[in-house]
């Protein structure tokens, strides 16, 4: 279960793994330099767009390109082959406060996109996070559907789409909750306590649910990838080579690799040289299919 480096990307917040099966590629983002990026597995050859904004999150639009979740809103981004990349703003988010981007997003299992805001600053414990939902054809700013989070993360839905995952990163919180998760109105309710991470090495970063309904957790300074069974107890702890894992996701031919990016932080690069990369790890389970961005 060694970590293998597939990119030396050394990205300053890599984020947002995204396996897409019919390319047979790994997207992924950049976050402060508003960078989207590929990986081939077939040629290994690494693809990059930038982005008009800071870019947090993404999901695989069906008819093509990506939404994402930036500094403002909601975007559709369409990268070409001449390094071009078209945006266009889909829905706006009124923030809380004019410091604050989107942070970690994903589809729900019908298509909808969910993704938290949180402060720039971390060091400001500034509980003004908030998730959104946004549809297909939603128009306007967008309602909140959870707020008072410092550094939402860790979004995940369970195999079926009846649970949702939610973390908040920040050093004051480390909690992981769930909800129960309707999938007519896309509506959480229920919100308990599914892992307190204060009791775990590390803090809850980006997050991935495997075919087997376990929450796969990246265990940020710590160097670790968690498994939580769907009642909570940790199965296995995976190990990278950096201390700062953001955000893991099942892929490959079998959907039985774990990809997995990092932060390269700017004052240890002599102890971190792989910081800032993207690992590919065997996690001894297959995933799931992601699921397109679509009409719900």
């Amino acid at each position: 279960m060694q970590a293998e480096l597939i990119v030396d990307s050394r990205n300053a917040v890599g984020e947002c793994p995204v396996w897409v099966p019919e390319e047979n590629a790994l997207y992924w983002v950049d976050i402060p330099a508003g960078g989207l990026q590929r990986w081939s597995a077939a040629t290994g050859h690494v693809d990059a767009w930038t982005a008009p904004e800071m870019l947090a999150c993404i999901t695989h639009h069906r008819d093509g390109g990506w939404v994402a979740g930036m500094e403002s809103g909601f975007f559709h981004l369409r990268p070409h082959s001449d390094g071009s990349l078209d945006s266009q703003l889909l829905a706006h988010v009124d923030h809380n406060r004019p410091d604050m981007r989107l942070n970690d997003g994903r589809c729900d299992r019908q298509g909808r996109f969910w993704a938290g805001s949180m402060v720039l600053n971390m060091g400001a414990n500034a509980a003004e996070g908030t998730l959104y939902r946004y549809s297909h054809g939603q128009r306007g700013p967008l309602e909140p559907q959870l707020s008072g989070f410092i550094v939402p993360n860790g979004l995940g839905f369970s195999p079926d789409g009846l649970t949702m995952y939610l973390s908040d990163s920040h050093p004051l919180s480390q909690q992981i909750w769930a909800f129960d998760y309707d999938i007519d109105s896309g509506t959480p309710s229920n919100r308990r306590l599914f892992v307190d991470m204060n009791h775990f090495c590390g803090r809850p970063d980006g997050a991935a649910v495997d075919a087997e309904g376990c929450y796969w957790i990246c265990a940020n300074d710590a160097g670790l990838i968690h498994r939580f069974t769907p009642d909570g107890r940790l199965d296995r702890s995976l190990a990278v080579p950096v201390k700062k894992p953001t955000m893991c996701a099942f892929g490959g031919s079998g959907l039985d690799t774990l990809f997995v990016t990092s932060i390269r932080p700017g004052d240890d690069h002599d102890e971190q040289s792989l910081a800032g990369g993207v690992f590919a790890l065997d996690p001894g389970v297959k995933g799931l299919p992601e699921p397109l961005f679509q009409d719900c």
